[in-house]
């Protein structure tokens, strides 16, 4: 548990306000993300069905569908706020993980799309690593002793 308080004390310490921009440009990816899955679940469950190697359960395919839409709706929002920004990127990076590598990389090995996945992903590690930053509702909130 001493390292994690080490790396949470690091990253709180060297944090550039610039991040913030980025961190706020990132949650609102995805949760625009999240919408566009909402507004089209049925392309979203087409594209895990053909990337699937084994059957999946319609059940547990529509849970899949539900859990990346949830996902990106609310972890884009608290990433954009700043607030809960280590958990909500724990929670995202399983997900833009399998972008990257069943839907981007195994399509075709030059395909644009591939790289706001790879941008997304490089930023969720780097942000769960360095946290939320000074410009956040969890250094808001901590200033005025409500956390």
């Amino acid at each position: 548990m001493n390292v994690v308080h080490k790396i949470e004390n690091w990253g709180d310490t060297h944090h550039p306000m610039v991040l913030d921009i980025i961190r706020v440009a990132l949650g609102i990816f995805l949760m625009l993300k999240g919408f566009a899955f909402l507004d089209n679940s049925a392309y979203l469950k087409d594209m895990i069905e053909d990337q699937s190697v084994v059957y999946i359960p319609a059940a547990l395919l529509m849970t899949v569908v539900y859990y990346v839409t949830f996902a990106h709706l609310v972890g884009g929002v608290l990433i954009a706020m700043g607030t809960l920004t280590r958990f909500a990127c724990i929670i995202q990076i399983p997900i833009v993980l399998a972008a990257v590598f069943f839907t981007d990389f195994f399509v075709s090995a030059i395909n644009t799309m591939a790289w706001p996945s790879i941008t997304a992903l490089i930023l969720l590690v780097m942000f769960t690593i360095i946290g939320s930053g000074p410009l956040s509702l969890d250094r808001y909130l901590a200033k005025w002793d409500v956390i």
